[in-house]
């Protein structure tokens, strides 16, 4: 683009302080004849100044590091001149001043990052992937505040040092949440979350990089709890005597007989039941963190978990009376325990349970399990199964028998 516009930059001295031993250094842009001053903050005595040449007299060792400090700065407002015109900016005076100082940019804060990511994904994401949001924006607070004594901080101030920082403050810092520090996995996720809002703030276009993208997160590999037959017959034969314990106990084991987790088991209502292609009972439900369809035929045990709440009160037109997740959790820890088993089980167990020792291990193919479990990907259901020990021997032991037949007619044909 041409540039019709008339560009001077004068280096010159004021006397601000009425002391002729300290003139103050100023650099002078003007434009179309407007002007814009930059102090310098640089001081010379009037017999040192060259006002022609708008430098330091002499070879003086402060002369000529002042004189090349002075070079620097004209040869810097030249090229943010240059800067402008490429970006096609309207070129004043002012303008060039404020890009010189870093005054034009705008200073988008890390706090205006996850707000912004927050208002946009509240209608997108899940209220639970939300609260995990939330999560990470208070650990987020507490470490600006506990490392930088800072509210907020400039996206252009993030770096793979903070990220290192942060992760060590999750890690190795205060107790974050009841009582407990942050586990290895925990610490991931949140890092995960900060990872996905500033590569927004990329797309957005305020962050010019990626600080991430020389960190790479570190994932440990846990093993999954679920319960064996043993254990789940354990769990089954074992009444009770408090009402919530039973309705807990009750609504658990549908869980490992359905691979439903706690939200869409308590979100089920009787209409979702129906009858079946093949004349069975199944259940037609979407589930609620991925409203994946997910269709599924009822287990004979599951059936009679259904029967024995039908027409209970406190159903109503929901097929199960779910407790709390708290106290179901609360409940679920008393319960494993009354029954010998000495492994931490969640809610969520049952949804392993489903996968492995009720399913896999018996024989169901695992592109059936990931379609009854409502997973969108069958690499997410390896996650869940598991080959169990004795599946491992039965499959060995056929394959022995398999080759021994094969040996004997090999035998005979001979």
């Amino acid at each position: 683009m041409r540039n019709s516009n008339t560009l001077k930059v004068l280096l010159f001295t004021r006397d601000i302080s009425n002391n002729p031993q300290k003139l103050t250094i100023y650099a002078r842009i003007t434009v179309n004849g407007k002007r814009a001053e930059i102090s310098l903050k640089r001081y010379v005595s009037v017999n040192e100044w060259d006002e022609n040449k708008g430098r330091l007299h002499g070879l003086t060792h402060k002369a000529r590091l002042l004189n090349s400090y002075l070079d620097e700065v004209y040869a810097a407002i030249m090229d943010t001149h240059k800067v402008l015109l490429r970006e096609e900016k309207v070129i004043t005076a002012q303008a060039i001043k404020a890009r010189y100082l870093g005054q034009d940019e705008q200073h988008n804060t890390l706090l205006e990052l996850i707000e912004y990511h927050n208002k946009t994904q509240k209608s997108v994401l899940r209220p639970g992937t939300m609260k995990n949001y939330y999560g990470t924006k208070k650990y987020l607070l507490r470490f600006l505040e506990s490392n930088y004594k800072l509210p907020d901080i400039r996206l252009k101030q993030l770096n793979y040092k903070f990220i290192t920082d942060f992760e060590h403050y999750l890690l190795n810092g205060p107790e974050l949440q009841k009582g407990k520090k942050c586990t290895n996995n925990g610490a991931m996720k949140h890092l995960e979350r900060l990872m996905k809002m500033v590569k927004l703030g990329v797309k957005l276009e305020w962050l010019d990089k990626d600080p991430f993208i020389n960190y790479k997160l570190r994932f440990h590999k846990t093993e999954r709890s679920y319960l064996t037959e043993r254990e789940l017959r354990l769990i089954e034969e074992t009444d009770f005597t408090g009402a919530g314990y039973e309705k807990v106990k009750d609504t658990f084991l549908f869980s490992c007989y359905t691979g439903l987790s706690y939200i869409d088991v308590r979100e089920l209502e009787k209409n979702q039941l129906v009858l079946g292609i093949d004349g069975n009972q199944w259940i037609y439900t979407k589930r609620e963190k991925t409203s994946e369809s997910v269709k599924l035929p009822l287990l004979p045990k599951a059936k009679e978990i259904i029967e024995k709440y039908w027409d209970s009160p406190e159903t109503d037109t929901k097929i199960l009376p779910v407790l709390s997740n708290q106290k179901t959790n609360k409940y679920l820890k008393e319960i494993a325990k009354a029954c010998g088993i000495y492994k931490t089980i969640s809610f969520h167990s049952a949804r392993h349970t489903f996968a492995t020792t009720v399913t896999l291990s018996n024989g169901v193919p695992i592109e059936t399990v990931s379609k009854m479990l409502g997973h969108t990907k069958l690499s997410t259901t390896q996650i869940y199964a598991r080959v169990l020990e004795h599946k491992i021997g039965e499959d060995m032991q056929n394959l022995i028998d398999h080759m021994n037949q094969k040996e004997h007619k090999k035998a005979i044909g001979d």
